[in-house]
């Protein structure tokens, strides 16, 4: 079987084998290791990597409640550094250097503004300890939990101009990670039985981060990019001269290469997905998952019409898995996951995603009275 070289680690498994409580290790001493899958991830199998790990970071996968997706060249730290230099450049923090000591000590609280679903504590641990080692972090919730406007859930101690060159940083991607975890949890919920997947369609720079905070808020991840699974969409299929020669293609194409991996092929018409089963009888073929793209249909009222879609899941009966994309909103996946479909996939996860509002405060009393007044807190 082809395995498919993954960079990112499975930290469950590093934290049962290694017994260690360092991240940054996770980038050195890599072995291949098998991560076991989901019941939504299907018959998909891939290898990830463990690491040999090290004690100098200080961060504790005891707040890795949820591990990240792999990517085999993706840097997470680097993508923290760059964050960083972005916000600090050459220079450092002007006005924290001009008005507090530089050994001045603080505790500051993450403060919740609204309700939601928090996502990036992780992430967040990863970044103080980037800009400072010296800095403890307490949390009293973890990656995936529920928490309140007014909450007070993490407490940050150490230096105070370390604290505050890493708060906005830390707080945007938490911000960004719990919108998103908290927009899938609703999404995850409505879609069952079915799984509610993810796209391609994150922030550049940030695929991992995204798609790990998919799977905080209870979704399942689809392919990382390009290279992990293929996918035939419409303008490969324009290109190859038909849906049965793209198909073919493929099938040639992993075969010449000993190559095994999960192919997923597009269908827009009820028409395609007869050409598909009946290339799929006629031949041996790698296949695994059919999309059915735009088969719901908005009516005038607001509702849709899901008779296309249900159609087309009973002609495939469970030969292949199924995906239903297109016209998917908070609203409408409920009625969409009850024809039988295997999978639900929404780009608006990820690319319409609205910031969880999250502080960080030093002098919480005062950050509560102004949200009180603003009706934030």
């Amino acid at each position: 079987m082809y395995m498919l070289n993954l960079y990112r680690p499975s930290f469950g498994h590093l934290w049962q084998c290694c017994e260690h409580k360092d991240l940054w290790g996770c980038s050195r001493g890599l072995t291949r290791i098998p991560i076991s899958t989901a019941r939504c991830l299907g018959s998909r199998k891939i290898i990830a990597m463990s690491a040999s790990v090290s004690n100098d970071s200080g961060i504790s996968v005891a707040s890795v409640a949820i591990q990240p997706p792999s990517h085999p060249t993706y840097d997470l730290r680097g993508i923290i550094k760059l964050a960083l230099a972005e916000d600090s450049a050459d220079f450092g923090d002007v006005t924290s250097l001009a008005t507090i000591p530089s050994d001045m000590l603080v505790d500051a609280f993450f403060l919740a503004k609204e309700d939601g679903i928090v996502a990036g504590i992780a992430l967040a641990d990863m970044v103080f300890q980037e800009v400072d080692p010296s800095i403890r972090v307490e949390w009293s919730k973890k990656d995936g939990d529920y928490i309140r406007k007014g909450l007070q859930f993490g407490k940050v101690s150490g230096k105070a101009q370390s604290i505050l060159v890493a708060e906005r940083v830390a707080l945007n991607f938490m911000q960004r990670m719990s919108g998103i975890a908290t927009l899938t949890k609703a999404m995850a919920d409505a879609a069952s039985p079915a799984c509610i997947l993810e796209t391609r369609k994150t922030a550049p720079g940030l695929r991992l981060v995204d798609k790990w905070a998919v799977l905080i808020g209870g979704g399942q991840n689809h392919r990382m990019g390009l290279f992990d699974m293929v996918l035939i969409k419409d303008n490969h299929i324009s290109a190859a001269g038909g849906i049965s020669n793209a198909i073919k293609s493929v099938d040639l194409y992993l075969q010449q290469r000993k190559l095994k991996m999960n192919v997923e092929v597009e269908t827009r018409t009820l028409e395609e997905v007869h050409e598909v089963l009946r290339y799929a009888t006629q031949n041996k073929t790698s296949l695994t998952r059919m999309m059915l793209d735009n088969m719901v249909v908005p009516l005038p009222s607001g509702d849709v019409d899901v008779s296309m879609l249900k159609e087309a899941v009973d002609i495939i009966n469970g030969r292949f898995e199924t995906e239903a994309s297109g016209n998917v909103t908070l609203h409408t996946i409920h009625k969409i996951g009850q024809t039988g479909v295997t999978y639900i996939s929404s780009g608006a996860l990820t690319h319409s995603v609205k910031a969880l509002d999250i502080s960080l405060k030093i002098d919480t009393e005062l950050a509560l009275q102004v949200g009180r007044r603003t009706k934030r807190a």
